[in-house]
């Protein structure tokens, strides 16, 4: 089975975030291209509007192959959003922000890329673009898994817990927003995106 998988990165973040570098190294050690896995790793636009656009165009490119997402923070927003969209998704959420545009609001204004240095104004449109994505009602859980940890410095795990109620949860003690030993779970991306994918769920349904 040949599987595409995207990275998605969060809010000021990067192909180049601690995560995206993990995930990338353990593919290569893994030696997952000769098993049928792409590793995608987009840098997303600011713009919430723009980066899902991009997304958009990564997926509709990959019609043909089952997709995991793996959204960190803000990522996870749009990997929610994305994996209810298209029949050939399914998600992993690390440490989802599911109310963005709740924290957002507060930091409108001039923002800088971590990684980048890139510097951009975070405005109003942005926050309607954020409201536009809010999934108030999953109709496909089953493509979602969160894994969360209780020490998320940055998000409220349980506004996570809550919204996604219907969703397989895996919630930790102790951790941090970036998620602590990230490492460690890798390996359960893909049993998810496995088990989905081969047990009768339709890719074209």
């Amino acid at each position: 089975m040949s599987v595409t998988v995207i990275y998605i990165h969060g809010f000021n973040s990067s192909p180049q975030s601690i995560k995206a570098q993990q995930l990338s190294t353990y593919f290569e050690q893994r030696r997952l291209a000769s098993r049928g896995y792409r590793l995608l790793v987009p840098a997303l636009h600011f713009s919430p509007g723009v980066a899902i656009e991009q997304l958009v165009a990564l997926i509709e490119a990959c019609a043909a192959s089952p997709i995991l997402l793996i959204g960190s923070s803000l990522g996870g927003y749009y990997s929610i959003y994305l994996s209810q969209k298209f029949a050939n998704c399914v998600a992993v959420l690390i440490n989802p922000a599911v109310y963005p545009q709740r924290l957002l609001v507060s930091m409108l204004g001039e923002q800088q890329n971590l990684y980048s240095g890139e510097k951009y104004q975070l405005t109003a449109e942005h926050i309607v673009q954020l409201e536009a994505m809010d999934v108030a009602t999953l109709t496909e859980p089953k493509r979602l898994l969160l894994l969360s940890q209780m020490g998320d410095e940055t998000l409220d795990y349980t506004e996570a817990v809550l919204k996604l109620s219907g969703v397989e949860q895996r919630v930790t003690e102790a951790g941090n927003h970036g998620y602590e030993n990230f490492n460690a779970v890798i390996p359960e991306l893909f049993e998810f995106a496995e088990q989905y994918f081969l047990l009768g769920s339709k890719v074209n349904e």
